[in-house]
């Protein structure tokens, strides 16, 4: 089975990497992006192992993209959506599994070249207004999501993230000097969020609390010279989590911070419903932190008070975590068990096995 997984990257990712990979060839550029660890978790585990039948690309990165098409030799004004067809034709692919579908949608895919036999979207969002109908399956994690993809008339499986086996060379370190730490975005449509982390930001006296957001643009505006000057005031970021509030950070990095914090709050944005199973959890259990995320359905193994805490409101989220601190090492059990499960039970193998299952029931 000839595979090509398309994704995307954060445009606050893509900027950094760019000027990393200046001059570089196309597969060179893969090569880095790919053991930088960036959304590894989705990644199957042939692309990861470098795999003659298994093509990777990153379709929004244009930089990316002409460097391929330039290196082909095809005309420099082609469009991305062309030098993405190109790739896909080149490599002969017969399963197209995108990352990336609201990019590239049902139109896209009734151009997919003769060669590709079954297409499969990845897509774990509300996404009202999208049309993924021309994919032969969609596919996420959060079953309420699937269910509304089968009522537009849509195919749609359950599929899972998994662990990504350089996460072992960040697990075992036992040095954990950050207390709490959370990793995400911030934006106006993040209310039940921001609330839990105004809640935890408030404990930064006692503990070392560390915040990487990656504030929505309306938020920056609101926090900017000039958005202060206009009545925005509810949009910008309380005191206590500007205090505590870093930048983003992704892939290796991402891994490190993870790796050196004993608690990894996790929080489910205001459209998840009671789904719960985003990739920060696989990241978090992954790297053997004690995951402290919001109550609701979670995939199989993430289960309360074994391998993982869970809140309800914000003073139940301090409670927890002030008690997880005080008692840490029976926390730390917590994040043992919970490192052992995430490794046996969504390992790359695990993923890629389930993968060519939802291939051959198409």
């Amino acid at each position: 089975m000839r595979v090509f997984q398309n994704s995307g990257v954060a445009s606050d990712y893509l900027a950094a990497h760019q000027r990393e990979c200046n001059g570089a060839t196309f597969a060179a550029r893969i090569a880095r992006f790919l053991d930088d660890c960036y959304g590894a978790v989705h990644i199957l585990g042939p692309v990861l192992d470098r795999e003659e039948f298994a093509f990777f690309t990153n379709g929004d990165d244009e930089a990316l993209q002409r460097t391929w098409a330039r290196e082909m030799g095809m005309p420099p004004e082609s469009d991305m959506t062309e030098i993405l067809l190109a790739q896909i034709e080149h490599h002969r692919t017969e399963v197209f599994y995108n990352l990336d579908p609201v990019r590239y949608g049902s139109d896209f895919v009734r151009k997919l070249p003769g060669c590709v036999r079954r297409s499969i979207a990845w897509r774990a969002a509300p996404s009202t207004g999208a049309d993924f109908g021309e994919y032969d399956s969609v596919v996420c994690n959060f079953p309420g999501i699937l269910k509304s993809y089968e009522a537009c008339g849509w195919k749609a499986a359950y599929f899972f993230p998994s662990y990504d086996p350089r996460m072992g060379e960040y697990a075992i370190n036992d040095d954990r000097p950050i207390d709490v730490l959370f990793i995400g975005g911030y934006s106006r449509h993040h209310s039940k969020r921001a609330a839990i982390l105004q809640a935890v930001a408030s404990l930064r006296s006692r503990y070392r609390i560390e915040f990487r957001l990656a504030p929505s643009r309306f938020t920056k505006l609101a926090e900017s010279p000039l958005g202060r000057l206009a009545p925005l005031g509810k949009y910008r970021r309380p005191k206590d989590i500007r205090a505590v509030s870093r930048g983003p950070v992704f892939g290796r990095d991402l891994y490190g911070l993870i790796a050196k914090s004993k608690i990894v709050l996790n929080g489910s944005v205001d459209m998840a419903g009671e789904d719960r199973g985003n990739m920060r959890c696989f990241e978090a259990l992954g790297c053997r932190a004690l995951m402290v995320s919001d109550s609701g359905q979670y995939p199989d193994g993430m289960q309360p008070d074994r391998t993982m805490k869970t809140y309800h409101n914000g003073a139940e989220a301090i409670s927890t975590i002030e008690s997880s601190l005080e008692g840490y090492e029976q926390a730390r059990l917590i994040a043992d068990r919970g490192y052992s499960m995430i490794r046996s039970l969504y390992s790359k193998a695990a993923q890629w096995s389930a993968f060519q299952n939802l291939v051959g029931a198409l």
